[in-house]
């Protein structure tokens, strides 16, 4: 089914803090892809890394469309499309695996050698590939707006940091780092794991805002005896059961390794820049038998469980999305985010 209009406006990254609006072709689909007009796009840590950085190993390399948190409505769908037609209400996930190599098998779809990305959501139009259509693809629960539905993709990034986390209800979880996904942890792991949460952050308005979405207690990271004390004293002394280290700076990696308890877990999920390096105590971890993790990105189960977390209103936009701003002014939005002005957690682009 054609569209009226062959060209629309989109985001293109081109390198370091370099990211422009241009009219550009409609995509063109295939057999098996859909075509999605986009209702709501939302910036993301990632994104903003990767405004920072120009580029992402993994997922995009420039000049590419950009942006891959969004949800919208589908205009256009490819020859053997069967379970969407044109009008639903639909959000998409950015990947999807094969789910016939190893990894794949092994039940870790996230490292799958294959792994499909998509970027584009800056844009008034996305096009959706035919393995995303087939696996991780879902129609949006009536309850929910585009800017909820949107969430879908971080949000199961954070489901599976918990679940690989072992977190039990009664747990004690210390989330240091309170950006969006940070923010995340701390909402998920109250509402949805039950688990009694301290945040941990170097901002007080950051603490404040966690504890308001349900964290019980905030901790401000100034001096690192301070801040061992005080999570021992929420403790009885142990240290959390869960240490989620959501930062990405070596120091804080190395940090977390003193905020767990024997037996413990710490699960590295801030990617630190690249090349970048640690050193921890092995004794400390070898006869506290402390479990360290490392979690990335998340696979179409958990996709389909953060959109479940959505719909029973465990996290909807309103706690987490606090801007909002035409296309036209995504690369000032990204520049505000990456220099850390107007206060901003996550901005709703609205093509």
């Amino acid at each position: 089914m054609p569209i009226a209009i062959d060209t629309m406006q989109a985001a293109v990254l081109y390198g370091k803090e370099d990211v422009r609006l241009e009219c550009v072709p409609v995509p063109a689909i295939g057999p098996g892809e859909m075509l999605v007009r986009v209702r709501t796009a939302l910036t993301c840590g990632t994104d903003v890394k990767v405004f920072r950085r120009g580029y992402h190993a993994k997922m995009i390399r420039p000049p590419a469309l950009f942006g891959h948190e969004m949800a919208g409505d589908v205009v256009a769908v490819g020859e053997g499309v069967f379970h969407f037609r044109v009008g639903q209400r639909i959000v998409s996930a950015n990947s999807a695996p094969c789910d016939h190599c190893f990894f794949c098998r092994h039940g870790q779809q996230n490292l799958c050698q294959d792994l499909l990305f998509n970027n584009g959501a800056y844009a008034e139009y996305i096009r959706v590939p035919a393995r995303i259509v087939q696996k991780n693809t879902y129609v949006i629960p009536e309850s929910l707006e585009y800017k909820d539905a949107a969430l879908v993709e971080p949000l199961a990034c954070a489901v599976r940091g918990l679940d690989e986390s072992n977190l039990h209800p009664g747990d004690t979880i210390a989330v240091m780092g309170l950006g969006p996904i940070g923010l995340m942890f701390v909402r998920l792991a109250k509402y949805a794991y039950g688990a009694h949460v301290i945040a941990v952050a170097r901002r007080i308005e950051q603490v404040e805002r966690a504890k308001r979405l349900g964290a019980d207690e905030g901790i401000l990271i100034c001096d690192r005896h301070d801040l061992l004390t005080e999570v021992k004293r929420h403790t009885s002394g142990r240290g959390a059961d869960v240490v989620i280290e959501a930062i990405g700076q070596p120091e804080s990696w190395e940090l977390a390794t003193q905020l767990v308890r024997k037996g413990g877990t710490i699960n590295f999920f801030g990617g630190c820049p690249s090349g970048t390096k640690v050193g921890l105590d092995t004794g400390l971890l070898h006869y506290s038998e402390i479990t360290c993790k490392a979690s990335f990105h998340h696979t179409p189960a958990h996709i389909r469980r953060s959109l479940e977390f959505l719909a029973q209103g465990k996290v909807n936009a309103s706690f987490l999305v606090n801007h909002e701003e035409p296309l036209s002014q995504l690369p000032q939005v990204l520049y505000d985010l990456a220099h850390r002005r107007n206060g901003q957690i996550k901005t709703a682009i609205i093509p």
